[in-house]
Protein backbone atom coordinates (compact mmCIF):
# COMPACT_ATOMS: atom_id res chain seq x y z
CA UNK A 1 0.00 0.00 0.00
CA UNK A 2 1.29 3.53 -0.74
CA UNK A 3 2.14 6.17 1.64
CA UNK A 4 -0.83 8.32 0.24
CA UNK A 5 -3.04 5.28 0.79
CA UNK A 6 -1.95 4.45 4.13
CA UNK A 7 -2.47 8.07 5.36
CA UNK A 8 -5.55 8.40 3.53
CA UNK A 9 -6.46 5.14 5.38
CA UNK A 10 -4.68 6.25 8.97
CA UNK A 11 -6.11 9.59 8.19
CA UNK A 12 -9.78 8.24 7.64
CA UNK A 13 -9.82 5.87 11.05
CA UNK A 14 -8.65 9.01 12.84
CA UNK A 15 -10.55 11.14 11.76
CA UNK A 16 -13.82 8.34 11.94
CA UNK A 17 -13.18 7.79 15.70
CA UNK A 18 -12.40 11.21 16.39
CA UNK A 19 -15.92 12.07 15.02
CA UNK A 20 -17.43 9.27 16.45
CA UNK A 21 -16.01 10.13 20.24
CA UNK A 22 -16.86 13.75 19.71
CA UNK A 23 -20.50 12.77 19.19
CA UNK A 24 -20.40 10.11 22.41
CA UNK A 25 -18.63 12.31 24.54
CA UNK A 26 -20.56 15.35 23.50
CA UNK A 27 -24.02 13.56 23.33
CA UNK A 28 -22.68 12.59 27.47
CA UNK A 29 -21.85 15.91 28.22
CA UNK A 30 -24.91 17.30 26.58
CA UNK A 31 -26.77 15.43 28.69
CA UNK A 32 -25.30 15.95 32.03
CA UNK A 33 -25.30 19.42 31.07
CA UNK A 34 -29.48 19.22 30.28
CA UNK A 35 -29.88 17.27 33.37
CA UNK A 36 -27.92 19.98 35.85
CA UNK A 37 -29.72 22.90 33.99
CA UNK A 38 -33.43 21.03 34.49
CA UNK A 39 -32.25 20.00 37.61
CA UNK A 40 -31.92 23.66 38.24
CA UNK A 41 -34.77 24.80 36.93
CA UNK A 42 -36.82 22.29 38.60
CA UNK A 43 -35.60 23.23 42.11
CA UNK A 44 -36.26 26.98 41.38
CA UNK A 45 -39.74 26.41 39.96
CA UNK A 46 -40.20 24.12 42.99
CA UNK A 47 -39.72 26.99 45.11
CA UNK A 48 -41.70 29.32 43.71
CA UNK A 49 -44.60 26.54 43.91
CA UNK A 50 -43.42 26.92 47.41
CA UNK A 51 -44.17 30.54 48.11
CA UNK A 52 -47.59 29.75 46.85
CA UNK A 53 -48.80 26.99 48.86
CA UNK A 54 -50.14 28.75 52.01
CA UNK A 55 -53.00 27.89 54.26
CA UNK A 56 -56.36 27.94 52.94
CA UNK A 57 -54.98 27.82 49.38
CA UNK A 58 -56.43 24.31 47.70
CA UNK A 59 -53.00 22.25 47.04
CA UNK A 60 -54.80 20.42 43.99
CA UNK A 61 -55.77 23.92 42.14
CA UNK A 62 -52.51 24.98 42.97
CA UNK A 63 -50.63 21.90 41.58
CA UNK A 64 -52.73 21.65 38.43
CA UNK A 65 -52.50 25.49 37.56
CA UNK A 66 -48.64 25.63 38.45
CA UNK A 67 -48.55 22.58 35.87
CA UNK A 68 -50.22 24.42 33.18
CA UNK A 69 -48.28 27.41 33.63
CA UNK A 70 -44.53 25.67 33.73
CA UNK A 71 -45.49 22.93 31.94
CA UNK A 72 -43.99 20.34 34.31
CA UNK A 73 -45.49 17.92 36.48
CA UNK A 74 -46.20 19.34 39.86
CA UNK A 75 -47.02 17.18 43.18
CA UNK A 76 -47.83 18.37 45.89
CA UNK A 77 -47.30 16.34 49.75
CA UNK A 78 -48.37 16.59 52.93
CA UNK A 79 -46.29 15.47 55.62
CA UNK A 80 -47.61 12.09 56.20
CA UNK A 81 -46.56 11.34 52.57
CA UNK A 82 -50.22 11.50 50.92
CA UNK A 83 -50.55 13.41 47.62
CA UNK A 84 -52.94 16.52 48.21
CA UNK A 85 -52.60 17.66 44.66
CA UNK A 86 -51.13 17.11 41.41
CA UNK A 87 -50.99 18.42 38.10
CA UNK A 88 -51.82 15.20 35.95
CA UNK A 89 -54.09 13.29 38.52
CA UNK A 90 -57.62 14.08 39.00
CA UNK A 91 -59.03 13.33 42.95
CA UNK A 92 -60.14 9.93 42.01
CA UNK A 93 -56.81 9.24 40.82
CA UNK A 94 -54.91 10.79 43.14
CA UNK A 95 -56.63 8.68 45.73
CA UNK A 96 -55.61 5.44 44.12
CA UNK A 97 -51.74 6.79 43.98
CA UNK A 98 -49.30 5.31 47.27
CA UNK A 99 -48.03 7.20 49.77
CA UNK A 100 -45.03 9.38 48.66
CA UNK A 101 -43.02 9.80 51.96
CA UNK A 102 -41.03 6.82 51.09
CA UNK A 103 -39.92 8.56 47.61
CA UNK A 104 -36.09 9.25 47.36
CA UNK A 105 -36.33 12.12 46.46
CA UNK A 106 -38.42 13.19 49.69
CA UNK A 107 -36.79 11.40 51.86
CA UNK A 108 -33.46 13.11 51.10
CA UNK A 109 -35.31 16.65 50.51
CA UNK A 110 -36.02 16.11 54.69
CA UNK A 111 -32.99 14.77 55.49
CA UNK A 112 -30.67 16.98 54.04
CA UNK A 113 -29.60 20.32 55.80
CA UNK A 114 -30.52 22.61 51.82
CA UNK A 115 -33.73 20.82 51.71
CA UNK A 116 -33.31 19.58 48.28
CA UNK A 117 -33.80 16.38 47.20
CA UNK A 118 -32.81 14.71 43.38
CA UNK A 119 -33.91 11.79 42.11
CA UNK A 120 -34.08 9.94 38.89
CA UNK A 121 -36.55 6.85 38.22
CA UNK A 122 -39.19 5.30 36.88
CA UNK A 123 -42.27 6.52 37.92
CA UNK A 124 -44.64 4.54 39.80
CA UNK A 125 -47.67 6.23 38.87
CA UNK A 126 -46.93 7.62 35.26
CA UNK A 127 -45.00 4.16 33.54
CA UNK A 128 -41.86 6.12 32.19
CA UNK A 129 -38.22 7.58 33.31
CA UNK A 130 -38.77 10.83 35.05
CA UNK A 131 -36.54 13.34 36.75
CA UNK A 132 -37.62 14.91 40.04
CA UNK A 133 -36.64 17.26 42.51
CA UNK A 134 -38.72 17.57 45.86
CA UNK A 135 -38.43 20.41 48.20
CA UNK A 136 -39.22 20.44 51.99
CA UNK A 137 -41.69 22.82 52.82
CA UNK A 138 -43.59 23.50 56.27
CA UNK A 139 -46.76 21.50 55.15
CA UNK A 140 -44.58 18.61 53.79
CA UNK A 141 -42.82 18.52 49.96
CA UNK A 142 -43.13 20.25 46.77
CA UNK A 143 -42.01 18.25 43.86
CA UNK A 144 -41.77 18.83 40.99
CA UNK A 145 -41.14 16.29 37.58
CA UNK A 146 -39.90 16.03 33.96
CA UNK A 147 -40.33 13.20 31.66
CA UNK A 148 -36.70 12.46 30.60
CA UNK A 149 -37.48 11.36 26.87
CA UNK A 150 -37.66 15.07 26.31
CA UNK A 151 -33.81 15.78 27.39
CA UNK A 152 -32.98 12.56 25.26
CA UNK A 153 -34.52 14.17 22.18
CA UNK A 154 -32.62 17.12 22.64
CA UNK A 155 -29.38 15.56 22.94
CA UNK A 156 -30.38 13.14 19.65
CA UNK A 157 -31.12 16.03 18.03
CA UNK A 158 -27.62 17.79 18.89
CA UNK A 159 -25.96 14.24 18.17
CA UNK A 160 -27.71 14.02 14.54
CA UNK A 161 -25.85 17.80 13.72
CA UNK A 162 -22.55 17.02 15.29
CA UNK A 163 -22.54 13.79 13.52
CA UNK A 164 -23.35 15.70 9.83
CA UNK A 165 -20.88 18.32 10.93
CA UNK A 166 -18.51 15.42 11.19
CA UNK A 167 -19.06 13.93 7.86
CA UNK A 168 -18.86 16.92 6.16
CA UNK A 169 -15.14 17.82 7.65
CA UNK A 170 -14.55 13.93 7.62
CA UNK A 171 -14.80 14.59 3.13
CA UNK A 172 -13.03 17.72 3.63
CA UNK A 173 -9.76 16.38 5.55
CA UNK A 174 -9.74 13.64 3.50
CA UNK A 175 -9.50 15.47 0.35
CA UNK A 176 -6.69 17.36 2.24
CA UNK A 177 -4.72 14.63 3.54
CA UNK A 178 -4.62 12.94 -0.06
CA UNK A 179 -3.29 16.38 -1.36
CA UNK A 180 -0.29 16.82 1.17
CA UNK A 181 0.20 12.64 1.21
CA UNK A 182 1.58 13.09 -2.24
CA UNK A 183 4.06 15.38 -1.12
CA UNK A 184 5.07 14.00 2.39
CA UNK A 185 7.59 11.42 2.42
CA UNK A 186 8.84 8.81 5.39
CA UNK A 187 10.97 11.70 7.35
CA UNK A 188 7.68 13.72 7.97
CA UNK A 189 5.54 10.51 9.33
CA UNK A 190 8.71 9.35 11.84
CA UNK A 191 8.99 13.59 12.59
CA UNK A 192 5.71 13.06 13.27
CA UNK A 193 5.59 10.07 15.29
CA UNK A 194 8.63 11.45 17.67
CA UNK A 195 7.12 14.72 18.12
CA UNK A 196 3.23 13.04 19.27
CA UNK A 197 5.77 10.57 21.73
CA UNK A 198 7.41 14.18 23.01
CA UNK A 199 4.21 15.39 23.44
CA UNK A 200 2.68 12.95 25.21
CA UNK A 201 5.62 13.13 27.69
CA UNK A 202 7.90 9.96 26.48
CA UNK A 203 11.49 12.43 26.15
CA UNK A 204 13.09 8.55 24.95
CA UNK A 205 11.90 8.91 21.57
CA UNK A 206 14.62 10.01 19.06
CA UNK A 207 14.32 10.56 15.47
CA UNK A 208 16.69 8.09 13.48
CA UNK A 209 17.06 9.87 10.05
CA UNK A 210 19.31 11.63 8.04
CA UNK A 211 17.92 13.73 5.54
CA UNK A 212 18.82 16.87 3.37
CA UNK A 213 16.76 19.95 3.70
CA UNK A 214 14.76 21.64 6.11
CA UNK A 215 13.64 18.07 6.67
CA UNK A 216 16.93 16.79 7.94
CA UNK A 217 17.12 20.27 9.77
CA UNK A 218 14.06 19.79 11.46
CA UNK A 219 15.10 16.50 12.20
CA UNK A 220 18.70 17.97 14.28
CA UNK A 221 16.68 20.54 15.80
CA UNK A 222 14.08 18.15 17.39
CA UNK A 223 16.74 15.37 18.59
CA UNK A 224 18.70 18.50 20.50
CA UNK A 225 15.46 20.01 21.63
CA UNK A 226 14.53 16.20 23.32
CA UNK A 227 18.17 16.07 24.84
CA UNK A 228 17.61 19.67 26.56
CA UNK A 229 14.15 18.49 27.52
CA UNK A 230 15.20 15.69 29.27
CA UNK A 231 17.68 17.10 30.76
CA UNK A 232 16.19 19.84 31.78
CA UNK A 233 13.79 17.74 33.48
CA UNK A 234 15.45 15.45 35.39
CA UNK A 235 17.45 18.92 36.65
CA UNK A 236 13.85 19.97 38.12
CA UNK A 237 13.38 17.25 38.74
CA UNK A 238 15.71 16.66 41.44
CA UNK A 239 15.57 20.07 42.53
CA UNK A 240 12.06 19.78 43.23
CA UNK A 241 12.83 16.76 45.65
CA UNK A 242 16.01 18.35 47.27
CA UNK A 243 13.33 21.34 48.23
CA UNK A 244 11.12 19.21 49.44
CA UNK A 245 12.96 17.33 51.70
CA UNK A 246 14.74 20.62 52.97
CA UNK A 247 11.60 22.07 53.68
CA UNK A 248 10.06 18.93 55.38
CA UNK A 249 13.76 18.28 57.44
CA UNK A 250 13.08 22.45 58.75
CA UNK A 251 12.09 22.53 62.26
CA UNK A 252 10.52 25.50 61.03
CA UNK A 253 7.33 26.59 59.57
CA UNK A 254 7.53 27.50 55.85
CA UNK A 255 4.64 28.34 53.40
CA UNK A 256 4.84 30.03 50.16
CA UNK A 257 1.31 31.55 48.83
CA UNK A 258 0.93 33.35 45.25
CA UNK A 259 0.56 36.80 43.91
CA UNK A 260 -3.15 36.07 44.61
CA UNK A 261 -2.48 35.34 48.83
CA UNK A 262 -3.20 31.40 48.05
CA UNK A 263 -0.85 29.33 49.44
CA UNK A 264 0.72 27.03 47.16
CA UNK A 265 3.61 24.88 49.19
CA UNK A 266 3.80 24.67 52.96
CA UNK A 267 5.55 21.74 55.21
CA UNK A 268 4.30 19.55 57.77
CA UNK A 269 6.26 21.66 60.64
CA UNK A 270 3.48 24.76 59.11
CA UNK A 271 0.77 22.82 59.15
CA UNK A 272 1.26 21.62 62.68
CA UNK A 273 2.08 24.99 64.57
CA UNK A 274 -1.00 26.52 62.06
CA UNK A 275 -3.24 23.25 62.54
CA UNK A 276 -3.96 23.52 58.86
CA UNK A 277 -5.00 20.34 57.28
CA UNK A 278 -6.66 21.57 53.75
CA UNK A 279 -5.08 20.23 50.86
CA UNK A 280 -2.87 22.60 48.39
CA UNK A 281 -3.36 25.04 46.76
CA UNK A 282 -5.86 26.63 49.12
CA UNK A 283 -6.81 30.56 50.12
CA UNK A 284 -5.30 32.73 52.97
CA UNK A 285 -8.56 32.92 54.35
CA UNK A 286 -8.11 29.13 55.71
CA UNK A 287 -5.32 30.35 57.73
CA UNK A 288 -5.72 31.06 61.70
CA UNK A 289 -7.60 34.37 61.63
CA UNK A 290 -4.89 36.07 64.00
CA UNK A 291 -4.15 39.74 63.27
CA UNK A 292 -0.25 39.11 63.40
CA UNK A 293 -0.70 36.68 60.61
CA UNK A 294 -3.04 38.31 58.30
CA UNK A 295 -0.35 41.65 58.43
CA UNK A 296 2.32 40.11 57.57
CA UNK A 297 0.55 38.51 54.57
CA UNK A 298 -0.32 41.40 53.32
CA UNK A 299 2.96 43.56 53.99
CA UNK A 300 4.57 40.90 51.85
CA UNK A 301 2.47 41.01 49.14
CA UNK A 302 2.60 44.60 48.99
CA UNK A 303 6.61 44.19 48.64
CA UNK A 304 7.46 44.76 52.65
CA UNK A 305 9.78 42.57 54.27
CA UNK A 306 7.75 42.25 57.95
CA UNK A 307 10.02 41.42 61.29
CA UNK A 308 9.54 38.82 63.45
CA UNK A 309 6.75 39.15 65.53
CA UNK A 310 5.37 36.76 68.70
CA UNK A 311 2.02 36.05 69.63
CA UNK A 312 0.61 33.06 71.18
CA UNK A 313 -1.01 30.34 68.56
CA UNK A 314 -3.01 27.12 69.67
CA UNK A 315 -1.26 27.39 73.16
CA UNK A 316 1.79 27.73 71.78
CA UNK A 317 4.29 31.17 71.53
CA UNK A 318 5.55 31.28 67.55
CA UNK A 319 7.34 33.58 65.59
CA UNK A 320 5.97 35.27 62.26
CA UNK A 321 8.38 36.60 59.72
CA UNK A 322 7.45 37.11 56.09
CA UNK A 323 9.09 38.63 53.24
CA UNK A 324 8.34 39.07 49.68
CA UNK A 325 9.20 36.94 46.60
CA UNK A 326 11.16 38.27 43.49
CA UNK A 327 8.84 36.86 40.88
CA UNK A 328 5.66 37.21 42.77
CA UNK A 329 3.76 36.28 46.28
CA UNK A 330 5.47 35.61 49.63
CA UNK A 331 6.88 32.95 51.84
CA UNK A 332 6.10 33.01 55.62
CA UNK A 333 8.33 31.54 57.86
CA UNK A 334 6.54 30.19 61.41
CA UNK A 335 9.16 29.47 64.26
CA UNK A 336 8.18 27.52 67.34
CA UNK A 337 9.15 29.76 70.55
CA UNK A 338 6.72 27.67 73.24
CA UNK A 339 10.20 25.40 74.41
CA UNK A 340 12.78 28.53 74.47
CA UNK A 341 10.42 30.85 76.61
CA UNK A 342 9.48 27.91 78.92
CA UNK A 343 13.19 27.92 79.35
CA UNK A 344 14.08 31.87 79.87
CA UNK A 345 11.09 31.93 82.18
CA UNK A 346 12.12 28.76 84.18
CA UNK A 347 15.40 30.45 84.39
CA UNK A 348 14.31 33.73 85.46
CA UNK A 349 12.37 32.40 88.04
CA UNK A 350 15.16 29.83 88.60
CA UNK A 351 17.47 32.55 89.77
CA UNK A 352 15.25 34.32 91.39
CA UNK A 353 14.40 31.96 93.31
CA UNK A 354 17.80 31.02 94.93
CA UNK A 355 19.11 34.72 95.29
CA UNK A 356 15.63 35.08 97.17
CA UNK A 357 16.41 31.51 99.49
CA UNK A 358 20.05 32.20 99.91
CA UNK A 359 19.75 36.20 100.73
CA UNK A 360 17.69 35.31 104.01
CA UNK A 361 20.22 33.21 105.78
CA UNK A 362 23.54 35.20 103.94
CA UNK A 363 21.65 38.39 105.35
CA UNK A 364 21.30 36.83 108.75
CA UNK A 365 24.92 35.31 108.79
CA UNK A 366 26.41 38.19 107.90
CA UNK A 367 24.46 40.63 110.43
CA UNK A 368 25.30 38.66 113.52
CA UNK A 369 29.04 37.75 112.13
CA UNK A 370 29.31 41.88 112.25
CA UNK A 371 27.65 42.10 115.52
CA UNK A 372 30.60 39.34 116.97
CA UNK A 373 33.17 41.59 116.22
CA UNK A 374 31.87 44.06 118.99
CA UNK A 375 33.42 42.57 122.39
CA UNK A 376 31.48 43.81 124.38
CA UNK A 377 28.61 41.10 124.27
CA UNK A 378 28.11 39.09 126.81
CA UNK A 379 28.79 35.66 126.59
CA UNK A 380 24.98 34.31 126.08
CA UNK A 381 24.09 37.00 123.70
CA UNK A 382 27.42 35.63 121.53
CA UNK A 383 26.32 32.21 121.51
CA UNK A 384 22.97 32.71 120.35
CA UNK A 385 24.41 34.44 117.62
CA UNK A 386 26.64 31.88 116.56
CA UNK A 387 23.78 29.38 116.73
CA UNK A 388 22.26 31.65 114.74
CA UNK A 389 24.91 31.90 111.82
CA UNK A 390 24.93 27.96 112.22
CA UNK A 391 21.31 27.31 111.61
CA UNK A 392 21.30 29.71 108.23
CA UNK A 393 24.78 28.11 107.24
CA UNK A 394 23.15 25.02 107.59
CA UNK A 395 20.19 25.67 105.61
CA UNK A 396 22.01 26.97 103.01
CA UNK A 397 24.15 23.89 102.75
CA UNK A 398 20.50 22.01 102.60
CA UNK A 399 19.78 24.30 99.68
CA UNK A 400 22.94 23.79 97.87
CA UNK A 401 22.70 19.90 98.51
CA UNK A 402 19.06 19.97 97.15
CA UNK A 403 20.32 21.41 94.51
CA UNK A 404 22.83 19.33 93.76
CA UNK A 405 20.55 16.02 94.19
CA UNK A 406 17.71 17.59 91.86
CA UNK A 407 21.07 18.15 88.76
CA UNK A 408 22.30 14.65 89.52
CA UNK A 409 18.78 13.63 88.75
CA UNK A 410 17.64 15.68 85.89
CA UNK A 411 21.33 15.35 84.50
CA UNK A 412 21.09 11.22 84.22
CA UNK A 413 24.15 11.01 86.41
CA UNK A 414 21.90 8.91 88.57
CA UNK A 415 19.65 5.67 88.34
CA UNK A 416 17.52 4.11 90.54
CA UNK A 417 18.53 0.34 91.41
CA UNK A 418 15.57 -1.01 91.79
CA UNK A 419 15.20 -3.72 94.46
CA UNK A 420 11.98 -5.31 96.41
CA UNK A 421 11.79 -2.62 99.84
CA UNK A 422 9.95 -3.31 102.86
CA UNK A 423 7.61 -0.67 103.00
CA UNK A 424 6.78 -0.77 106.54
CA UNK A 425 10.86 -0.74 107.31
CA UNK A 426 10.77 2.36 105.93
CA UNK A 427 8.05 3.92 107.00
CA UNK A 428 9.47 3.18 110.65
CA UNK A 429 12.43 4.22 110.12
CA UNK A 430 10.90 7.90 108.70
CA UNK A 431 8.22 7.76 111.48
CA UNK A 432 11.34 7.04 113.86
CA UNK A 433 13.19 10.39 112.72
CA UNK A 434 10.15 12.70 112.61
CA UNK A 435 8.57 11.47 115.88
CA UNK A 436 10.53 14.36 118.08
CA UNK A 437 8.99 17.01 116.16
CA UNK A 438 5.37 15.99 115.69
CA UNK A 439 5.20 15.32 119.35
CA UNK A 440 6.33 18.71 119.73
CA UNK A 441 3.21 19.89 117.82
CA UNK A 442 1.05 17.17 119.38
CA UNK A 443 0.23 15.63 116.42
CA UNK A 444 -0.06 11.77 115.80
CA UNK A 445 1.63 9.82 112.94
CA UNK A 446 -0.38 7.14 111.74
CA UNK A 447 0.68 4.15 109.22
CA UNK A 448 -1.84 2.44 107.22
CA UNK A 449 -0.12 -0.26 105.06
CA UNK A 450 -2.02 -3.20 103.51
CA UNK A 451 -0.69 -6.72 103.42
CA UNK A 452 -0.53 -7.04 99.55
CA UNK A 453 1.67 -3.51 99.70
CA UNK A 454 4.21 -4.76 101.67
CA UNK A 455 7.10 -4.93 99.40
CA UNK A 456 8.01 -2.30 96.81
CA UNK A 457 9.97 -1.86 93.99
CA UNK A 458 12.12 1.26 94.15
CA UNK A 459 15.51 2.16 94.88
CA UNK A 460 16.01 1.79 98.93
CA UNK A 461 17.15 5.15 99.16
CA UNK A 462 15.39 7.20 96.93
CA UNK A 463 11.91 5.29 98.48
CA UNK A 464 13.22 6.51 102.10
CA UNK A 465 13.76 9.86 100.50
CA UNK A 466 10.61 10.61 98.66
CA UNK A 467 8.60 9.25 101.99
CA UNK A 468 11.43 11.35 104.30
CA UNK A 469 10.28 14.26 102.33
CA UNK A 470 6.33 14.03 102.05
CA UNK A 471 5.97 12.81 105.74
CA UNK A 472 8.17 15.88 106.98
CA UNK A 473 6.31 18.44 104.60
CA UNK A 474 3.09 17.37 106.19
CA UNK A 475 4.24 17.41 109.55
CA UNK A 476 5.91 21.09 108.86
CA UNK A 477 2.60 22.01 107.60
CA UNK A 478 0.17 20.29 109.97
CA UNK A 479 -0.39 22.53 113.55
CA UNK A 480 -3.01 19.78 114.77
CA UNK A 481 -4.49 16.69 114.43
CA UNK A 482 -1.75 14.09 112.26
CA UNK A 483 -0.42 12.95 109.32
CA UNK A 484 -1.55 9.37 108.08
CA UNK A 485 0.51 6.91 105.47
CA UNK A 486 -1.42 4.48 103.52
CA UNK A 487 0.16 2.21 101.10
CA UNK A 488 -2.10 0.36 98.73
CA UNK A 489 -1.64 -2.02 95.90
CA UNK A 490 -2.88 -1.06 92.96
CA UNK A 491 -3.25 -2.59 89.62
CA UNK A 492 0.65 -2.84 87.69
CA UNK A 493 2.42 -0.99 91.23
CA UNK A 494 1.83 0.09 94.71
CA UNK A 495 0.56 3.82 95.44
CA UNK A 496 1.15 4.92 98.75
CA UNK A 497 -0.35 7.76 100.30
CA UNK A 498 0.81 10.88 102.74
CA UNK A 499 -2.39 12.84 103.97
CA UNK A 500 -2.29 15.43 106.91
CA UNK A 501 -4.87 17.76 108.57
CA UNK A 502 -3.26 21.12 107.95
CA UNK A 503 -4.72 24.31 106.40
CA UNK A 504 -5.04 22.51 102.72
CA UNK A 505 -3.65 24.28 99.74
CA UNK A 506 -6.11 26.68 97.45
CA UNK A 507 -6.76 24.91 94.12
CA UNK A 508 -4.53 28.03 92.07
CA UNK A 509 -1.34 27.06 94.35
CA UNK A 510 -1.83 23.22 93.66
CA UNK A 511 -0.43 22.64 90.08
CA UNK A 512 2.77 24.64 91.09
CA UNK A 513 3.57 22.84 94.54
CA UNK A 514 5.91 20.66 92.53
CA UNK A 515 8.49 23.19 91.11
CA UNK A 516 11.18 24.20 92.84
CA UNK A 517 11.02 27.01 95.55
CA UNK A 518 7.52 27.19 95.41
CA UNK A 519 5.85 28.17 98.38
CA UNK A 520 2.16 28.55 99.20
CA UNK A 521 3.16 30.70 102.25
CA UNK A 522 6.66 32.09 101.45
CA UNK A 523 6.97 33.66 105.14
CA UNK A 524 5.91 30.85 107.05
CA UNK A 525 7.88 28.09 105.00
CA UNK A 526 10.79 29.70 105.69
CA UNK A 527 10.36 30.15 109.30
CA UNK A 528 10.08 26.55 109.63
CA UNK A 529 13.31 25.41 107.82
CA UNK A 530 11.81 24.21 104.62
CA UNK A 531 14.17 24.74 101.53
CA UNK A 532 11.32 24.33 99.01
CA UNK A 533 12.60 21.78 96.92
CA UNK A 534 11.66 18.88 98.89
CA UNK A 535 8.80 18.24 96.65
CA UNK A 536 10.72 18.82 93.32
CA UNK A 537 12.98 16.15 94.72
CA UNK A 538 10.35 14.08 95.09
CA UNK A 539 8.45 14.34 91.81
CA UNK A 540 12.17 13.87 90.00
CA UNK A 541 13.16 10.66 92.07
CA UNK A 542 9.24 9.31 91.36
CA UNK A 543 9.62 9.55 87.80
CA UNK A 544 13.06 8.54 87.44
CA UNK A 545 11.38 5.11 88.65
CA UNK A 546 8.52 5.64 85.56
CA UNK A 547 5.96 6.38 88.30
CA UNK A 548 3.80 9.54 89.01
CA UNK A 549 2.77 11.84 91.34
CA UNK A 550 -0.38 12.90 92.33
CA UNK A 551 -1.82 15.75 94.76
CA UNK A 552 -5.24 16.82 95.81
CA UNK A 553 -5.98 19.04 98.66
CA UNK A 554 -9.27 20.77 100.58
CA UNK A 555 -8.88 24.26 102.44
CA UNK A 556 -9.28 23.67 105.93
CA UNK A 557 -9.51 20.33 105.92
CA UNK A 558 -5.80 18.87 104.99
CA UNK A 559 -3.65 17.82 101.72
CA UNK A 560 -2.63 14.00 100.03
CA UNK A 561 -0.05 13.78 98.01
CA UNK A 562 0.29 10.51 96.48
CA UNK A 563 3.05 8.54 94.73
CA UNK A 564 2.72 5.57 92.47
CA UNK A 565 6.02 3.07 91.79
CA UNK A 566 5.40 0.80 89.29
CA UNK A 567 6.41 -3.11 89.88
CA UNK A 568 8.68 -3.05 86.83
CA UNK A 569 11.95 -1.98 86.31
CA UNK A 570 12.20 1.59 84.90
CA UNK A 571 13.51 1.58 81.08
Amino acid sequence: MTLARRLLTGSLLVVTTLVTAVVIIAGGRLRNRLVAEKTDELARVAHVISLGWRGGVNADSLAAAAGAEFGYRVTLIDSTGVVVGDAEFGPEARRRLENHATRPEVVVAHASDSGIGIARRQSASAGDEELYVAVRHPFGTVRVSLRTARLDDVVRGAQRDVLVSGIVALLGVLALVWLFARSISQPVVELRDVARAIASGDLTKRPSLSAPGEVGDLANALHRMTEQLASRLQALQEDEHLMIALLESLEEGVLALDEHGSVVRINERARTLLNVNVPLPFGRELLPREYTIRAAIDQSLSGATTPSAELTLNERTVAITSRPLPTAGAVVTVLDLTILRRLETIRRDFVANVSHELKTPLTAVSGFAETLLDEGIPADQRRRFVETIRDNAMRMQRIVDDLLDLSRIESGGWRPNVAAVDVSAVVAAVFGEIATRAEKKGLHLVSDIAADAGRVQADPTAFRQVLANLVENAVQYTREGGVTLRARAREGGVAVDVADTGVGIRPEHLPRIFERFYRVDAGRSREQGGTGLGLAIVRHLVDAHGGRVESSSTLGIGTTISVFFPSGRPD
